[in-house]
């Protein structure tokens, strides 16, 4: 279950998407805006805040508050390796 204090309306929350809001001792709420879209498999880290009209792409970790109208990409960059294989069992 999400952990969100306040969800404004028209927002678009995407497949996966978690809060992550206890650190073992406290539990923390994440705040979002009216108009946000926040892309599938994304992780907010509590407390956070999430301001109006924000977008954020899928897979993306929220460490820290995010701005009004910001867009916020935390995804590494595809790599493509040639030549690896996968190892094989020992039988």
């Amino acid at each position: 279950m999400l952990a969100i204090q306040k969800l404004g309306s028209n927002c678009n929350i995407g497949a996966g998407v978690i809060t992550c809001n206890y650190d073992g001792a406290n539990k923390f709420k994440t705040i979002i805006g009216d108009d946000v879209f926040v892309g599938s498999d994304t992780q907010l880290v509590a407390p956070v805040k999430v301001a109006s009209g924000a977008t954020i792409g899928a897979g993306t970790t929220i460490t820290r508050d995010v701005g009004e109208n910001e867009l916020v990409i935390t995804r590494v960059a595809q790599r493509h390796i040639q030549g690896w294989q996968r190892p094989i069992k020992k039988k």
